[in-house]
């Protein structure tokens, strides 16, 4: 960390806590174009996707392979992951997201076995079902922050370093709208998501100088196995369940999006885009 002339702090790429308060420090030298990974330049791209034995991991996993990318799919759940990795094409590898080694040994593969890695999808995630009073389960705390959280958190610092070895890339986290609105009915899920969204809010523009997007997707309730007692609660009050091809439609307009830091929402009946987050009232002298 720096300091400007404002007296603040900056981050690497000399944005940091300043522009976040609506305050322009000075910055260093941009690149103006990232090594992105488009929706129509998939073709040899090499791509590690986690949670990617089912659900929206597998769709998108799906959608990648279509398109010519070599694949690194990422899951505990071996037999899913294995077959879609036999059907696709791909490389699967066991990974419990939540361990900082299992997600190293994940880039490491792509790069072993690829030569490099252009686009990371930490997807992985799991509801916590639990509230703060009687029904609070420390255990099971433990295990949502640490794959919804760490699980995103260690994917990053993973995949950084081989990103930056390729000339840039795309790294893409599944938060949800549960990141962007309240969730009384699970408070741990959405503080974890809520984290996500900060995440990719903050790294945005520190990572453009090293040619890598961050780009985070969130999508309302969808149609996978996280739901699962909450889907019959969702049924009975009529609420709209997303199907998982619109998730994946949401993915692929991200993937050409210009911008980076950027939170993309996904609910029913409405065109998916960046959520416009208001500017934080910044000081008074």
């Amino acid at each position: 960390m720096s300091t400007d002339k404002t007296g603040g702090f900056t981050g690497e790429s000399g944005g940091g806590l300043l522009s976040g308060l609506g305050i322009q420090g000075s910055r260093e030298s941009v690149a103006e174009t990232f090594n992105v990974v488009r929706a129509d330049e998939l073709e040899g791209r090499v791509a590690l996707v986690t949670g990617g034995g089912n659900g929206i991991g597998a769709g998108v996993a799906r959608r990648l392979a279509e398109g010519g990318a070599r694949l690194v799919l990422a899951d505990i759940d071996d037999v899913a992951g294995g077959k879609l990795a036999d059907e696709l094409g791909a490389t699967y590898v066991h990974c419990d997201v939540s361990r900082l080694e299992d997600n190293e040994a994940a880039v490491a593969t792509a790069v072993e076995r690829y030569g490099r890695l252009d686009l990371a999808f930490l997807n992985a995630g799991i509801a916590s079902g639990f509230g703060l009073g009687e029904d609070f389960d420390v255990r099971r705390y433990r295990l949502a922050m640490g794959v919804n959280l760490d699980g995103v958190v260690f994917g990053m610092h993973a995949a950084i370093p081989a990103l930056r070895a390729a000339g840039g890339g795309t790294i893409v986290a599944t938060a949800s709208m549960a990141g962007i609105v309240g969730i009384p009915s699970d408070p741990v899920y959405a503080a974890n998501k809520h984290a996500v969204v900060g995440l990719v809010r903050s790294l945005g523009e520190d990572l453009r100088p090293h040619g890598i997007k961050v780009q985070g997707l969130c999508p309302s309730f969808a149609d996978t196995a996280i739901l699962g007692e909450g889907r019959a609660v969702l049924e009975e009050f009529g609420f709209p369940i997303l199907d998982v091809s619109s998730v994946v439609d949401t993915f692929v307009r991200l993937l050409d999006s210009d911008g980076t830091g950027e939170c993309w929402f996904v609910i029913p009946g409405r065109e998916s885009e960046p959520f416009a987050f208001r500017r934080a009232p910044g000081p008074r002298a």
